[in-house]
C-alpha cells in the first residue's frame, strides 16, 4: 500500500473519531491538518501562510454585510409584515398559508441568503398562524423546514459567496447563474404544496378570501421590502457596486427598514451584532482550516491520487456525477453544507474540472445537492431548529412533511443535468483580461475583477 493511501485512510480515520467524540468539526479537521503538516516535516509558519492566503479575500467582506443583513430583518421580526401580505393574495389559493411561506422565504432569501435563519423566523412567525387554522402539523412543518431550502439558492447566497470566493470565480456571475434555478425550485415547491392539498384536501381549512382593500393595504406595506431587495439587486448586477459594497448598502437599507417599521432597538441591534460574528467566525475558520487540509492533502500526493483514480475509470462522466451527487445526499445526513464544501472540495473540484463540468453551474448544483442536508434526517439542521420551537411535535412529523420536497430538489439536478443552459454558464461579456486573472492569487484576480466590474 502506497504511502498516500495509509496517510489518506489514517487522516480520514482520524477524523471520523474526532467527530465521533463531539469535537468540532472546525477543530478536528485543523488537528487533522496540523498532524499532516508535522508528518511532512513542514514549519508551522506554513500554516499561517495557508490560512492568510485563503482567507484574504475581498469577495468574502460581503458575507458578513449580508448576514447582517438578515440577522437586523430576523430579529427585529419585520418579516411579519411580508408574510401577512402574500398570505392576504394567496390565502383564496389551496394551501394558502404554506404558498406564503414558500413565497415569503424566496423574498426573505433575496435579503439574507441563510436557511437557518429563514426556517427560524418562518417557524415563529408561521407556524402559530397555520396552527390555529388547523393545518395538518406534518403538512404545515414539513413545508416550512423545507422552504428554507431556497435561501442559500437566491442571491445573496452566502454559500455562493462562500464558493466564489474560494475558488477564485466572480461572485456576481455566480449569483446571476442561480437566479433562474431558484425561480423554479420556487415555483415547484409551490407545485408540490398544492397537489398535496389536491390529493387530500383534510391537510388546510378552507380558503380565505379577503377584501381587496385589504390585499392593496397589505402590498403598501411590504413596499420597502421590494425598494430593499431591488436597490441591492439593482446595484450587483447592474455593475454599479461590488457584492460588498451592495451588503453594505443592504445592511444599512436594513437599519432603515427597521426604524421606519419601529421595530429596531439597541437589545436588537446587539443582538444582531453578535449573531454576525459568531457566524462570521465560524465561516472563515472552518474555510481557513479546510484550506490548510487542503494543502497537506496536496503536498502528500492525496488529491492527485483520488483525481487519478476516479478519472482512471472508464466511464461516462455523468456516471461520476452521478457518484458525487449520492455521495453528498449520504454525507447530508450528518453534515451541512458548508463543512461538506469544506472537506470535499479540494478532491471533488478538480475532478469536476478535469471533467468538463462549468464551474458556475456546478456551484449552482452543489448548493441544491449539499443544502438538502436541512431536511435530511437524522442531522438535519433546519429539522432540529423547527423542533426546538414546537416541542410538541416529535420531528417525525417535520420529516415526513419536508420529504416529498426532497424529491422535487433532486428533479430541479436532473433538469439542470439535462438542460445545462438553464444556468447562465458564459459571461456576456470578459470580465478582465486573462492575464490578470491567471496572474493573481487563489481568489485574488476575480476579487480585482469583480472592483472594476
Amino acid at each position: 500500500m502506497s504511502p498516500e493511501v495509509v496517510f489518506a485512510v489514517a487522516s480520514v480515520a482520524g477524523l471520523l473519531f474526532l467527530l465521533l467524540i463531539g469535537l468540532e468539526i472546525a477543530w478536528s479537521v485543523g488537528l487533522v491538518a496540523l498532524c499532516g503538516l508535522i508528518y511532512l516535516g513542514q514549519p508551522l509558519e506554513q500554516a499561517a501562510a495557508t490560512i492568510w492566503t485563503s482567507t484574504n479575500s475581498f469577495t468574502m467582506t460581503a458575507m458578513p454585510m449580508f448576514i447582517f443583513m438578515g440577522c437586523i430583518l430576523g430579529n427585529t421580526g419585520v418579516n411579519d409584515y411580508l408574510f401577512t401580505a402574500v398570505d392576504k393574495w394567496a390565502g383564496r389559493l389551496p394551501g394558502g398559508l404554506v404558498i406564503s411561506v414558500i413565497f415569503g422565504n424566496a423574498a426573505f432569501a433575496a435579503m439574507c441568503g441563510s436557511s437557518i435563519a429563514a426556517v427560524a423566523t418562518f417557524g415563529k412567525v408561521a407556524y402559530p398562524a397555520m396552527e390555529s387554522r388547523k393545518y395538518n402539523p406534518s403538512y404545515a412543518l414539513g413545508s416550512i423546514a423545507a422552504s428554507s431550502v431556497l435561501s442559500p439558492l437566491f442571491p445573496p447566497s452566502i454559500v455562493l459567496i462562500i464558493y466564489g470566493a474560494w475558488q477564485g470565480l466572480s461572485v456576481v456571475y455566480l449569483l446571476a447563474s442561480s437566479i433562474v434555478p431558484a425561480i423554479m425550485l420556487t415555483a415547484m415547491f409551490i407545485a408540490v404544496a398544492m397537489i398535496r392539498v389536491k390529493l387530500d384536501p383534510s391537510l388546510v381549512p378552507p380558503p380565505v378570501q379577503y377584501p381587496m382593500a385589504e390585499k392593496v393595504r397589505a402590498l403598501l406595506r411590504v413596499l420597502p421590502f421590494a425598494v430593499l431587495i431591488g436597490a441591492v439587486l439593482v446595484a450587483i448586477f447592474g455593475g454599479y457596486m461590488t457584492p460588498t459594497e451592495a451588503g453594505a448598502l443592504g445592511a444599512f437599507l436594513s437599519l432603515v427598514l427597521t426604524l421606519l417599521y419601529r421595530r429596531l432597538t439597541f437589545k436588537i441591534m446587539w443582538a444582531s451584532l453578535l449573531d454576525t460574528l459568531k457566524v462570521t467566525a465560524f465561516a472563515l475558520f472552518i474555510m481557513a482550516m479546510a484550506s490548510l487540509m487542503s494543502h497537506v492533502f496536496n503536498a502528500t500526493g492525496v488529491v492527485m491520487l483520488v483525481r487519478e483514480a476516479v478519472l482512471g475509470l472508464e466511464v461516462n462522466r455523468y456516471v461520476i456525477l452521478a457518484g458525487i451527487l449520492v455521495m453528498y445526499l449520504i454525507m447530508g445526513c450528518f453534515f451541512d453544507s458548508w463543512s461538506m464544501l469544506f472537506l470535499t472540495f479540494p478532491f471533488v473540484m478538480p475532478i469536476m474540472t478535469h471533467l468538463g463540468f462549468d464551474p458556475l453551474w456546478w456551484g449552482v448544483v452543489y448548493v441544491l445537492a449539499a443544502e438538502q442536508s436541512a431536511i435530511t434526517p437524522p442531522f438535519g439542521l433546519s429539522l432540529f431548529v423547527l423542533r426546538g420551537m414546537v416541542r410538541h411535535h416529535p420531528i417525525g412529523v417535520i420529516v415526513r412533511g419536508a420529504l416529498p420536497y426532497l424529491a422535487v430538489i433532486y428533479l430541479l439536478i436532473a433538469l439542470l443535468i439535462i438542460f445545462p443552459d438553464i444556468v447562465e454558464q458564459e459571461p456576456k461579456r470578459p470580465l478582465a483580461p486573462a492575464a490578470e486573472i491567471s496572474a493573481a492569487g487563489p481568489g485574488q484576480g476575480r476579487d480585482k475583477v469583480e472592483k472594476s466590474f
